[in-house]
Formats: C-alpha cells, structure tokens, sequence
C-alpha cells in the first residue's frame, strides 16, 4: 500500500526519496505512533516533506490517496459523526428574516460581547442573545447575523462575521504549480529590464559558429555575459478566508512571478495590511515580521504588488481593533497609505470577477486607497498592471 503512495507522491513532483520510505515503514515498525489516520497523517509529513512549501500539494495527494480508507474507517465509529451533529444545528433563514435583523456597530457590538462573556453561564443553542449555535445572536456559529463575532466554527459559511474568534490554519502557495501559469509568465515579463551581469560565463552559439567558420573549422568557443531581469517585486499575499476560493488562480501567479523575477521576496497577509505580516503560513503565529520592516529592508525601487480579494468587513479597514484575528492598534488603511507611500510604484490584483467589484464596499474603499490601480488577476489585466508598474 504505501509503494503505491510513493508513486504518487513522486508522480505530483514531491522529493521523497526510497530513503525517506523506509525510515517511514521503519517507523511504523517500532510502533512510535497509534493505528489513527491522523497520527499517521503527521508521522508521514513529517518523515517524507522536508519543505513545508509542498505541504499543500502533500495534503491533496494524502487525502485523494487514503479517502477510501478514511470512509472504511469511519463506519466503525458507533457515535453520531460531527458533522451530523454540525448540520443539525444550522440556521438557515429566507432572505426576509435576514433583511430584518441590523447589526450592532462595531462599538456596540465589542461592548455587547463583554457583557455577554460576563454574564453567559451555560451553552445556549438558537436565540437571539447569548453566544452559542444555530440562532440569530451576534455572537456564536452555525447561525446567521449581518455583524457578528464568529466563535466556535471551523469556516466562514456567510462571510458575514467582522472577528472571527478561533485560531485559522493557513498553508503557503505552491511555488511549483505550472498548470495555467504561461499566460501569466508573459504578462509579467512586460516588467522586464535586462542588464548583463556576472562573468561572461554563457556560451553564445551563434558567435561560437561564426568564430569556429573563421577559423576553417577549428573549434573556437565564444562566450557571453548572462542577463537578468534586474526588476525587484515585493509580492504582498492575501491567504485564507475569502481567498480559499482563489487558490489555484494564486498558485499561478506565484509560480509565474518565482521564475521570472530573480529579485523577489514574497509576503503573507491576511484581508488587510496591518502591524505585521509572515513569511511561513505554517509558522505565522510565532515568526512574525513588523510592517515597519518592509520600509526599513526594502528600498522605494522595489514593485509592490499586493494580491487579495479586498472582500471583508470595512471595519477591517476604518478602525483599531477591526482586525478578525486580533486587537490592531491602528487601523488597516493607515498601514496601507505608509507602504504606498513608500513604495510609489505598487498596483493591487484582485482575483474576484471586475463586473462585481462594485458590489462589495470593502473592495469600493481598496480601490480608491490605491488610488484606482487595481486591476483583475487575469491575463490581461496583469498586463495592464505591469504596464502601470513600467510607466509609474
């Protein structure tokens, strides 16, 4: 069984080695982890993946690969699955009874949750007051509000929530993805700027023959200085939330601008700009990089280019503390102007359809705090972005 793993893990272009498979079935061996799934879920990654880039693409392969064990395994469970459990206590309302609930405001709505916290003693399901499930309060999951505080669910259902209270797990983009990107690649080498550098180290053909015919035959090689594009990107990523739906556009991207650009540094974010920003998805809660530091390390020659859907609460923009993850002290535009400021030349991507950018407020604000250099994560608008990097 896990031969053929390996074949597939080798057949969607992960470096595993026979090495690694056998330090992996010597594992299993000594019995180091229990006859769980997940147990050897995380035993497996953890032997086989070296890079945590490729931990996506690990997950898709894992999950593909063993979803007819996990179903065989989940009918010897004798207790009601979660997820049944979950569904049960959905609220689904019509279109009228969402339209006749209002949201609190962001003041009242935090002053609210304080109350509640201090005065909540026990689990509560449906309702309209306490936080718990599957009703119209504010606060909770599984139920409906136009501005609540999502506590206690594992994924946005209506993308309404203005925090969301549970800790998210995010994956970084697979900078190896090639399905759809050659479309992307000539876009971005609109951005092009060749120097030569280095050593004349490359061979050039045509001038070798020329020389080799000069001398009746006699080998005579020529060679040539390597040239590079000489544009810097700092490449800012939207990750998680609404962007799940974007992923493979993104993956392309990245992988686009990875092979075209040699000076690039890339950074994730999450809905909006704020105090500090990450490298690694898989380490974004404990190494963390100040803001500050992209104006400190990156000079204003660097092309700034931020790519996220600009979909989510205008709190998130307008005021401190409307971050869905944590209490910002400044609000998000702040930290947008400071990079604008510093970076002149910058455009914003959008994954989201342009004939729908005027349906969301949050993406009406973006847009105009880029001032309107936002462009469709397409082909074609890639081009019109590079075009504006070029002539700003």
């Amino acid at each position: 069984m896990l031969i053929d793993f390996f074949y597939q893990l080798r057949d969607a272009k992960l470096p595993v080695s026979t090495k690694e498979l056998l330090a992996l079935l010597e594992a299993l061996d000594a019995r180091v982890i229990s006859g769980s799934l997940d147990d050897f879920y995380f035993l497996s990654r953890a032997i086989l993946i070296k890079d945590e880039k490729y931990f996506d693409r690990y997950d898709q392969v894992f999950g593909h690969y063993f979803k007819g064990v996990e179903s065989l395994l989940e009918k010897l469970e004798t207790a009601i699955p979660d997820e049944w459990l979950a569904k049960l206590i959905e609220k689904q309302l019509s279109e009228e009874e969402k339209a006749q609930l209002k949201g609190l405001g962001w003041d009242k709505l935090m002053q609210t949750l304080k109350e509640r916290l201090a005065e909540q003693k026990e689990r509560h399901q449906g309702g309209n007051k306490w936080i718990g499930t599957g009703g119209t309060s504010p606060f909770g999951a599984y139920g409906y509000n136009p501005e609540g505080i999502r506590i206690g669910q594992n994924e946005s259902r209506h993308r309404r929530a203005v925090k969301v209270w549970d800790q998210r797990e995010f994956r970084d983009f697979d900078d190896s993805r090639e399905l759809g990107t050659r479309n992307f690649k000539v876009a971005l080498r609109r951005l092009r700027q060749l120097v030569r550098q280095s050593e004349a180290n490359t061979l050039d053909l045509d001038a070798t023959i020329r020389a080799t015919s000069d001398n009746a035959g006699w080998l005579d090689l020529k060679f040539a200085h390597e040239r590079h594009n000489a544009v810097k990107v700092l490449l800012c990523l939207d990750v998680g939330g609404s962007m799940d739906d974007h992923i493979e556009v993104c993956e392309g991207l990245f992988s686009a601008a990875r092979s075209e650009f040699k000076h690039l540094e890339h950074v994730y974010f999450h809905n909006f700009f704020y105090e500090s920003v990450w490298r690694h998805n898989q380490r974004r809660n404990s190494e963390r990089q100040p803001t500050f530091d992209l104006l400190h390390t990156y000079p204003s020659d660097y092309k700034l280019i931020i790519v996220g859907d600009a979909t989510m609460s205008p709190y998130e923009i307008l005021y401190p503390g409307g971050s869905v993850e944590h209490m910002n002290e400044e609000p998000g535009k702040v930290w947008l102007e400071r990079l604008l400021a510093h970076f002149p030349h910058a455009v914003w991507l959008n994954p989201v359809q342009e004939p729908y950018w005027d349906y969301t407020e949050s993406l009406r604000m973006t847009r105009e705090l880029m001032g309107g250099r936002m462009f469709p994560l397409t082909p074609a608008g890639l081009e019109a972005a590079m075009r504006k990097l070029q002539s700003s």
